[in-house]
């Protein structure tokens, strides 16, 4: 007996982006592991990669989350 059901229809109100077909989906239509999300809204889905893209930016520009160590220039 199976742990997990494997999920093949959406809930509806599920908003995901396809990497792959580069489209908006209401629940899930492709694997996992070629989509971002669920978003709570069709429009939030359709900004994904911007939204993406401003986490990465936030992410890259931490200093916590570095993990090459700094220069000390004044030695």
């Amino acid at each position: 007996m199976a742990l997990f059901k494997k999920r093949t229809v959406g809930k509806p109100g599920e908003w995901y982006y396809c990497l792959k077909h580069q489209k908006v989906e209401e629940g899930p239509e492709c694997p996992a592991k070629d989509r971002f999300g669920p978003y709570a809204t069709r429009q939030e889905a359709e900004k994904a990669m911007d939204i993406a893209r401003e986490r990465n930016q936030e992410w890259e520009t931490d200093p916590n989350w570095h993990d090459t160590p700094t220069r000390n220039t004044e030695e």
